[in-house]
């Protein structure tokens, strides 16, 4: 098997690398088509997702079996601030990968995201839930997604949340850099989603490009927390003496008026993974734990 990951020295795009080279990831081992898998692994400064030609150029000389699309522009305020650069990267990039892969025969795995949903409710969001986002990210996103499902016929869409990993920038290196600095901090508590570690997410995409299960996922950890309840616990896992205090969105926007709004509730539930490959995802406490064992403090 042939894949090619774009976006690769992301948090999730080094995460499929690791777990393909060492055929493990911390949730078990993955299978031997995957272990002996031949990896292609580019960054925009090989491959910009939207160039077209460029595109063209790099999926026909590589033809993949797979292309896992990890670049995207992740920076919520960042892409209120300039939404052609969103535009390009997550809707155009997409649709650019989705084009190719059809005309090659290649599947392609489009990463998504928690923020294609209103985030109103109380329950955790399915598949089948209507989409609605109220943000530049989030509506860029989901017309990523629809490029995909309009250009290729074998495509998994995976949304994924608040999501972590051991390179790059992420909320839970953030926290700890503060609780180093600072004696307190203000954190939004009426905001619920569910952290997802990037290697529980990459060893789950790594499964579902073996099948022809294809479709939309959500695949996110188990169980829903406020980012306050997220910061408390990565401040008491590592070790900090700053003092955590909640905040509502209301206020938090007061003090960053430019900030992008956010979904107050967008608590995912992976029932595509349970009804297909099987969910094996961690509790985002006992995923946390792993994590914080592994970086140095």
């Amino acid at each position: 098997m042939k894949i090619l990951i774009t976006g690769s020295n992301g948090q999730l795009g080094n995460e499929l690398q690791k777990i393909i080279s060492t055929g493990t990831a911390e949730i078990g081992a993955v299978s031997n088509t995957i272990k002996t898998a031949e990896v292609f692994a580019v960054d925009v400064d090989k491959l910009d997702i939207t160039n077209l030609e460029q595109v063209k150029t790099v999926l026909k000389e590589v033809n993949p079996d797979v292309v896992i699309n990890c670049a995207a522009a992740t920076n919520v305020d960042g892409c209120e601030a300039n939404k052609d650069l969103a535009f390009k990267i997550n809707a155009l990039g997409a649709r650019n990968l989705a084009m190719v892969c059809e005309e090659i025969g290649a599947k392609i795995v489009q990463v998504s995201t928690d923020y294609v949903f209103r985030g109103v409710g109380d329950t955790p969001l399915n598949e089948a839930d209507i989409v609605a986002p109220v943000s530049s990210y989030g509506k860029t996103k989901l017309l990523g997604e629809e490029f995909v499902r309009e250009f290729s016929s074998k495509y998994y869409i995976v949304r994924t949340a608040w999501l972590y990993g051991y390179v790059g920038h992420n909320f839970v290196y953030t926290m700890m850099k503060l609780g180093k600095d600072r004696d307190t901090l203000s954190v939004v508590n009426d905001q619920l989603g569910n952290p997802t570690h990037a290697n529980d997410l990459a060893y789950h995409i790594l499964k579902l490009i073996e099948t022809e299960e294809y479709g939309v996922y959500h695949c996110t950890g188990k169980g829903e927390c406020s980012w306050y309840d997220f910061a408390s616990e990565i401040m008491k896992l590592s070790g900090r003496d700053c003092k955590v205090n909640p905040c509502t969105s209301a206020e938090y926007k007061a003090m960053y008026p430019n900030s992008a709004d956010r979904p107050a509730y967008s608590s995912l539930d992976n029932m595509m993974l349970r009804c297909t490959v099987g969910d094996e995802m961690r509790d985002w406490k006992d995923a946390l734990k792993t994590f914080m064992d592994n970086v140095e403090k």
